[in-house]
């Protein structure tokens, strides 16, 4: 006499019909398109894409720019900018300007734009203030940390005399 175990009893194989396989089919196209959708979602949402808004017109002043590049690289100014935060969280831009012999460059309203990378919404323009000889700082507010592009520009009695862009971190 022999004893099989109740368990032991052979498993009937499951049959594989054309429902579960249309069902199996449906179900991995209906994450593939969710997952495509959600990725296409973050894209929009996080980078609009647009970095002049009239190609044209950056374009036409083209030439222009070359010039003035030109005349700021034959000053040879060295101007070095911060981003730092205080202890009480707000963010403060410095910039430090010299001619090319080191001398402190006084006299000049520096500006600074900091631009976020990824978030159109948080852009501030910051003004700078002369403290030191040739030692401009302003208030940027409380920006959040990490990378910033930061725009600097200085003029002299309405004229552009230099410009620099930049990204710079910001810590916690």
């Amino acid at each position: 006499m022999t004893m099989t175990h109740p368990s032991a009893s052979p498993k009937t194989p499951k049959v594989l019909t054309g429902k579960k396989v249309l069902l199996w089919l449906l179900g991995f196209f209906a994450v593939i398109f969710t997952a495509n959708g959600i990725f296409i979602w973050l894209a929009i949402g996080s980078f609009p894409g647009v970095v002049v808004e009239s190609s044209y017109k950056a374009g036409q002043a083209y030439n222009q720019e070359i010039a003035e590049a030109k005349a700021q690289a034959a000053r040879g100014w060295q101007v070095s900018a911060n981003l730092e935060r205080s202890s009480d969280g707000t963010a403060f831009v410095t910039v430090d300007a010299r001619d090319k012999a080191g001398a402190p460059l006084t006299g000049l309203t520096f500006n600074a734009a900091l631009n976020h990378p990824a978030h159109e919404g948080e852009d501030i323009e910051v003004l700078l203030v002369e403290g030191s000889s040739g030692i401009y700082t302003g208030h940027a507010g409380g920006l959040r940390a990490g990378n910033w592009n930061v725009v600097i520009e200085a003029e002299s009695s309405s004229e552009r005399v230099f410009r620099s862009e930049n990204r710079i971190f910001l810590a916690e």
